[in-house]
């Protein structure tokens, strides 16, 4: 077994986080921990997050932990995600946590939740990546 990335390595992997602020708390293949500090410039009318951002967080929290979780040589993408959202982000932090759910050997499924600065599911993501191997 590998030593797991160090957050910062990870998130090059995804320059898109840089961008949003997104930061890693903690990657494990168990478990991806990450947040993004709420800013108006990643907000829709009202002061709220943008779905798209909520979104784009998930997906970064849940592509870490389907990446932790192949084997020696895999890449990973992104072929489904589902997303409900259960109240706005209007300010604070929002938390995600990703965990597996299935890990198989031609796909990973991963849940991840997110968390207004009070704790509250805020929203919950559903993804389905692909295991990527060489041909």
């Amino acid at each position: 077994m590998t030593d797991t990335p160090a957050p910062e390595a990870l998130l090059r992997a995804v320059p898109l986080a840089g961008k949003l602020g997104i930061a890693l708390e903690e990657a494990t293949p168990a478990r991806v921990r990450a947040v993004l500090a709420w800013a108006p410039e990643l907000c829709t009318v009202g002061g709220a997050l943008h779905g798209g951002t909520l979104m784009a967080l998930a997906d970064t929290a849940g592509a870490v932990c389907a990446f932790l979780n192949l084997p020696p040589g895999a890449g990973t993408s992104t072929i489904e995600a589902k997303t409900n959202f259960f109240r706005a982000v209007r300010s604070g932090v929002v938390r995600a946590e990703a965990r597996p759910v299935h890990v198989g050997r031609s796909f990973l499924a991963v849940r991840t939740d997110l968390y207004d600065e009070e704790g509250t599911l805020a929203g919950q993501t559903t993804q389905t990546q692909a295991v990527l191997t060489a041909r």
